[in-house]
This record gives structure tokens, sequence and C-alpha cells, in this order.
């Protein structure tokens, strides 16, 4: 008796036929799926970081790009009133005003030899402003001009925040006898110059 065996392929007897192999999947469909996902949350994370670094300065531009609100119209005239000509009058968003007043020595002034300047600073704009002695400069009527003297009048001007529709006054000194003819505020230290004449 011989013994056969299967032809190749065929089931062996007592044994079924193996399991099918499983297609492979791929990996094509995963790189793509995978660089469609990093494109989009690199997106995401852009727009996410934009919004936090320009939210602040959104706000800002909107204020300042938006004209001013338009004043309340003026009650119709009385019969027999005069009309008024004359445009009204625009107020500056900072107003100087300066008049001569006599130097009060303090204890850090080493002799007498300044001149002061009473000035009244007043915040017309909607925003607040700083002062500071340094921020202001007397010009003498030669053309000279003077920095401020730190602590010398004992009525100095303060170093305060006006907020909008506050006011302060002091003194502003600067070194040497001269004639003052005009002040000139700086708001800040490289801001918007605005120069007052004395009364």
């Amino acid at each position: 008796m011989s013994q056969q065996f299967p032809a190749p392929g065929q089931p062996q007897p007592g044994v079924g036929y193996p399991p099918p192999q499983q297609p492979q999947k791929s990996s094509a469909g995963k790189i793509v799926g995978f660089s469609c996902l990093g494109i989009v949350g690199l997106i995401v994370l852009l727009a996410v970081v934009g919004a936090v670094l320009g939210g602040g300065s959104g706000d800002k531009t909107a204020k300042e790009s938006s004209p001013p609100a338009a004043a309340t119209s003026a009650p119709a005239d009385a019969p027999g009133a005069k009309p008024s000509s004359a445009p009204p009058e625009k107020k500056s968003a900072v107003e100087v005003a300066a008049k001569k007043t006599q130097f009060k020595k303090s204890v850090i002034a080493q002799d007498d030899d300044y001149t002061s300047v009473s000035v009244t600073i007043t915040n017309n704009s909607s925003d607040a402003i700083n002062v500071n002695p340094l921020y202001f400069a007397i010009t003498d009527t030669n053309g000279t001009k003077h920095t401020a003297e730190l602590g010398a009048d004992e009525n100095q001007i303060a170093t305060v925040e006006l907020a909008p529709g506050e006011n302060v006054t002091g003194t502003i000194t600067g070194k040497g006898s001269f004639t003052a003819k005009t002040v000139t505020y700086t708001d800040g230290l490289i801001g918007k110059a605005v120069r007052a004449d004395l009364s």
C-alpha cells in the first residue's frame, strides 16, 4: 500500500483550509489623513495666537478710528435773540495756562538765582495724562529754553496722573534770573508739545 500525499494547495485529510490572509492596508491613507489634520491644527493654533496678541489692539484701533461723538444740539434760539455768528470754540486735549509768580526757595535750592512760573494743566481729553516737572520747559524773551530745576521751588508742580476733566497747578522753575515768555508742556518726554504764553 502506497501512501498518497495530497496535491499541493489541497487540504490535508483532517485539516481544513488555512484561514485567508487579511489584505494589507495601505499606509498612504494614514499619511494623508495625519497631514491634513496637522495643517488644520496649525491654522487653528495661529488663529488663536493672533487673537490673543491682537485682541487688545483691536479695541484700541477701533476706539481711535471712530469719530468723536457729536455734541448735543443746542436749543432753538429764543425769539428776538441774536444768533451767534462765532463758531463754537474747540478745546484742545491738554490746556496749559501760565503766569508769573515769585520764586519760593525750598530746602534743596542752593541760592536765590532761579525764576519760577505758575502753571495750570487741564486735561480736556478722554484719556488720562501724566504731569511731571520734567515735562516742562520755560522759554525766555531772548528765545533761550530753560529746563525745569527739580525741587528748587517749594510750590513745584506735582508728579500726578490727571483723569479726564482734572487739573493741577504748581510752579516750574528755571536756573538763573530771566524774563519768562512761554511755557511748553510735552505729554511724556517725546509726546505732543503744548505751548502757553505767560499772562
